[in-house]
């Protein structure tokens, strides 16, 4: 087990828990497996995953990673996706940057908060996460009379993208 406790860090220094060690365990063996990824993941490590049930039987794993570490995660995205859906076969991966929401400033206080801590932005970031491959070109949101609404969410792959440039 201190293999899979090596790729998890988690705040307050609580205990993972089952699922989140099988995550860890699974990036510590693509580490010692892989050759084309070892040396991109010697560095890196996780917050925390969880498993959602998306639209009908489908799930999906959920694995937050640290902020700092988001370029280097980036950085080897496709890969590191293809090998953990092997891994958790029938799921779909998602990796998504642990982002901090900030509440307004009181009235009369004179301290600003980061465009970058509002609710907006982090959710706004927490969608460029979930698309990464692709980019985001367009978004329209549609308000129901129930008060529900719809993003729609128009994104366009970067295999395209480099053949019209």
């Amino acid at each position: 087990m201190y293999t899979s406790r090596k790729k998890i860090h988690k705040d307050k220094d609580a205990e993972p828990t089952e699922f989140e060690e099988s995550v860890g365990q699974a990036l510590f063996d693509l580490e010692n497996t892989n050759n084309e990824l070892k040396s991109d993941l010697k560095d890196l490590y996780i917050n925390s995953a969880v498993q959602i049930d998306v639209s009908g039987n489908r799930k999906a794993v959920v694995i937050h990673v640290p902020y700092r570490l988001r370029k280097g995660f980036r950085k080897i995205h496709v890969r590191l996706v293809r090998e953990l859906e092997k891994k958790f076969s029938g799921k779909d991966v998602i990796l998504i940057a642990t982002r901090r929401i900030v509440r307004p400033p009181k009235k009369g206080s004179a301290v600003q908060r980061p465009r970058t801590r509002t609710l907006t932005a982090v959710h706004e970031a927490m969608l460029e996460d979930i698309v990464l491959p692709a980019e985001i070109v367009g978004k329209r949101v549609r308000y129901k009379i129930d008060g529900s609404k719809i993003m729609k969410v128009k994104i366009i792959a970067m295999e395209l993208l480099k053949l019209f440039l």
